[in-house]
């Protein structure tokens, strides 16, 4: 198993990243309607993994717009165990953050500039260009969170999942 789907869940739309971790490579990348991704979501290849970025509390009073994103986290996470008998691993941001930057404080640029390096060094050739596309070439908007948090997978409980086989 080389290849996880990490979703960072929205209220109505969700982005994805297929991430082939052994190579380090995005595969595939989008956002899309939730109902869409809840149907799509099972891997090209039986054998991948599902990271989910889970909604952590943190005693604030939240919207209908959070409770409509925990609602799809379990629809994804369902629809995955039941078409795979793998249960989906559910990541809270926090724990990406302090992962990729080392502080919980850490903001979207600042997970964007990290996995920039990580797969540069340096923009030019993490992105590329239209002519010479780097391997984050496309990656837009939630897309990094969901990269973010499919790296963070990979580096945190890959590992663990094939010593468990």
């Amino acid at each position: 198993m080389t290849v996880v789907i990490a979703i960072d869940p929205g209220p109505a739309r969700s982005a994805y990243v297929l991430y082939e971790y052994d190579l380090r490579v995005v595969t595939a990348h989008g956002i899309l309607p939730n109902d869409t991704l809840a149907r799509g979501i099972v891997g090209r290849e039986r054998g991948h993994a599902c990271a989910i970025e889970m909604i952590a509390s943190y005693g604030m009073a939240v919207g209908a717009e959070v409770f409509e994103t925990v609602y799809w986290i379990g629809r994804f996470a369902e629809r995955w165990y039941r078409e795979t008998g793998l249960a989906a691993d559910r990541l809270v941001r926090r724990d990406v953050k302090m992962h990729l930057c080392g502080n919980n404080a850490a903001k979207d640029g600042n997970l964007r500039a990290v996995l920039i390096d990580r797969f540069g060094p340096g923009k030019v050739t993490a992105i590329g260009t239209k002519r010479a596309p780097g391997p984050l070439y496309g990656v837009r908007a939630d897309e990094w969170q969901a990269l973010a948090l499919a790296v963070t997978w990979a580096e945190t409980r890959a590992s663990a999942r094939k010593a468990a086989t």
